[in-house]
């Protein structure tokens, strides 16, 4: 019965939480630049309208691939420990990880490439050149931060030699966070988490300056909903992974999020004063700052592992 609501209850987090914090990035833009901004619940308001509204469709894998991207979030989620380290006791110790003894990070590795995976395929059927645009940037910039990334997980398990997120997470809240245990790391996860977010300077997949949303070109009505439900449970993702590989992940849910929260911002902070940049531009950084300071860690992880 715990499993159970576990596997309810974590996906719907995910999805709550990051709506809200989507709203909240619009609202944050908004005062930085000096506006006003749309309330935070503006999201819940546009999915709600979205789903009531006719959507086209240009085949069947046009319509599955925004469902795969989904379900590939959510289901990557439940790998994900919300708070605590203690798995079969969620309301004891604030913890929710549904999957958390079933491969840990290298199945989340594998699981967080369904999601582009899908909208490409999706976007792909609608035969928009803007849309295609728009898939090949993503598939280049996933090329560019997925090399510091990998480099960062495996840093990260070298030092802990372990592949459980939850014992990750229980071990950093025993000796100390893993932002200072592999600081380089650290630093260059955080240096690709505007690229894994989509957002500036990285906001090369969208780009509706340039190429009208890009792989969102052709959907609309409740495809649309569910790319902006997609988008949510990523960014709930990806900062929810940050937090439990180097802020220690949190005692309770209330103290992981409010690390989310603090790391959130400092995203935030970078979308809203810097311009776009170019993919080749994206990729050389990438592949130059982020993956050199992951790969000088991991050297260092091995050489005091052996010595």
């Amino acid at each position: 019965m715990t499993r159970i609501i576990q596997l309810v209850l974590s996906p719907l987090i995910a999805l709550v939480v990051g709506v809200l914090l989507l709203g909240l990035s619009r609202k944050i833009i908004a005062r930085i630049h000096r506006r006003y901004g749309p309330p935070i619940y503006q999201p819940v308001i546009d999915v709600i309208r979205m789903m009531s509204q006719r959507s086209i469709s240009h085949g069947s894998l046009f319509d599955l691939g925004v469902v795969f991207a989904l379900a590939g979030s959510l289901v990557t989620v439940m790998f994900i420990p919300l708070g605590g380290t203690q798995a079969c006791q969620p309301f004891a110790h604030g913890v929710l990880c549904p999957l958390s003894s079933s491969g840990g990070l290298l199945v989340v590795m594998y699981l967080m490439l369904l999601g582009p995976l899908g909208l490409a395929l999706g976007a792909g059927d609608s035969a928009n050149p803007n849309a295609s645009i728009g898939v090949s940037r993503k598939l280049l910039l996933a090329l560019a931060y997925e090399v510091p990334f990998l480099l960062v997980i495996l840093a990260v398990m070298s030092h802990y030699e372990t592949i459980s997120l939850t014992e990750i997470v229980a071990r950093q809240q025993q000796a100390g966070w893993g932002a200072l245990s592999v600081p380089l790391s650290a630093v260059a996860a955080f240096l690709i988490l505007p690229a894994m977010l989509g957002v500036r300077p990285f906001d090369l997949v969208s780009a509706p300056q340039e190429i009208a949303s890009g792989p969102m070109a052709e959907y609309g009505g409740r495809s649309l909903a569910l790319i902006k439900l997609y988008g949510a449970t990523h960014l709930f993702l990806v900062i929810a992974l940050f937090v439990d590989l180097f802020l220690g992940g949190g005692v309770n849910l209330a103290t992981f999020l409010l690390k989310m929260l603090i790391v959130f911002m400092a995203v935030e902070m970078i979308n809203a004063v810097l311009p776009r940049v170019k993919i080749e531009d994206a990729i050389k950084f990438c592949w130059k700052w982020p993956a050199g300071l992951a790969l000088l860690q991991m050297a260092i992880t091995v050489l005091s592992k052996s010595g």
